[in-house]
């Protein structure tokens, strides 16, 4: 299906200490990110710019937008294709370099998914699937950095694959 899809979420910041934005080091970072149905998310600035490393910050969430958007891409991929994905994990990594300037851009993203398939015969096209994912993933689409992958494709031990269930 072609069509337009609209997003809408509300971020309300939480950090005013009683004196608003008056300084620099007067106000946190806290924010509140919620979205109609869903459960709410706490957020901060990263650590480096005076947030609160317990949670989750723009640029986390941008990595994680990555490599969710591929994971799920990938699974669609391999349906496509016939391999059978019993588990999925990716280590991804992203790099954000300041400009000087107070601002700043990431440079590159490297995600890393580990699969795990039923059968040795589908780890070509396993692997292939990366390509495919990465065509359909909208996230990846949108930004105008490198996406790199380094996946690795494995197959299950016959205990694994039975525990994944018939296909």
């Amino acid at each position: 299906m072609i069509g337009e899809h609209d997003y809408a979420l509300r971020s309300v910041w939480t950090g005013n200490r009683g004196t608003g934005t008056s300084g620099y080091r007067d106000y946190d970072r806290a924010v509140t990110i919620s979205i109609d149905g869903k459960p709410e998310l706490t957020a901060s600035s990263d650590k480096p710019f005076r947030g609160d490393p317990a949670k989750w910050n723009p640029e986390d969430l941008l990595l994680a937008a990555l490599s969710e958007c591929h994971l799920l891409s990938y699974l669609h991929a391999c349906v496509q294709v016939g391999v059978v994905v019993v588990s999925y994990a990716d280590d991804a990594t992203g790099r954000m370099v300041e400009d000087g300037r107070g601002g700043g851009a990431f440079t590159e993203v490297v995600l890393r998914p580990r699969v795990t398939v039923t059968d040795p015969a589908m780890i070509p096209a396993a692997t292939a699937a990366h390509a495919q994912a990465r065509e359909w993933c909208f996230i990846a689409n949108s930004v105008n950095f490198p996406v790199r992958h380094e996946p690795t494709v494995v197959v299950a031990e016959v205990s694994d694959a039975r525990a994944a269930g018939p296909a």
